[in-house]
């Protein structure tokens, strides 16, 4: 009896620790949101200014099949139908990567995710995401030589498709 506790006690821990994803078909509406001018680093500030947008197109890239074809209007009770994803980019992290020379062990990207689906509570998630090159899979082959600048285009793309990406893994 004491095993048959151990093991289902250890099965709802394995349940409660896997991450929960919420199962979208339809993204009605997608919204990234950074206050570029609550970063005090002018240079941070234009380095990232169009993050909402290409947060924003790079989700959608990845999503095409679930998104809504035609703009999606609230019905008479205010509720969209299909599911919101909203990222809200924290600035001070944004700010102080740059401030320290933005290179590829600095580069990150920290925001939070929320999921709503008025129609559907089961579609509901919430979660902060963190993103850095680190994580993003970047690969440097043996021999390389590799110079850390703030030429930082290509880390900057790398770090948007590698959020995208985390995010939409949770779609399930």
């Amino acid at each position: 009896m004491l095993k048959a506790n151990k093991a289902a006690t250890a099965a709802l821990i394995a349940l409660m620790a896997s991450p929960l994803a919420a199962a979208v078909d339809k993204v009605a509406k997608i919204d990234a949101s950074v206050d570029v001018s609550a970063i005090n680093n002018a240079e941070a500030a234009t380095f990232w200014a169009n993050l909402e947008t290409d947060l924003e197109n790079a989700i959608a890239a990845r999503v095409t099949d679930r998104l809504a074809v035609e703009e999606v209007k609230p019905d008479e009770s205010g509720r969209i139908d299909g599911a919101q994803i909203n990222v809200d980019i924290r600035e001070v992290e944004l700010a102080s990567a740059f401030e320290r020379e933005l290179n590829l062990g600095d580069a990150v990207l920290v925001g939070q995710v929320t999921i709503v689906d008025d129609t559907d509570n089961t579609n509901a998630d919430g979660y902060e995401l963190t993103v850095s090159l680190e994580n993003a899979n970047v690969i440097v082959p043996e021999g390389t030589l590799v110079l850390l600048s703030t030429d930082t285009t290509g880390a900057y793309q790398r770090l948007v498709e590698a959020f995208a990406d985390g995010i939409v893994s949770r779609l399930k």
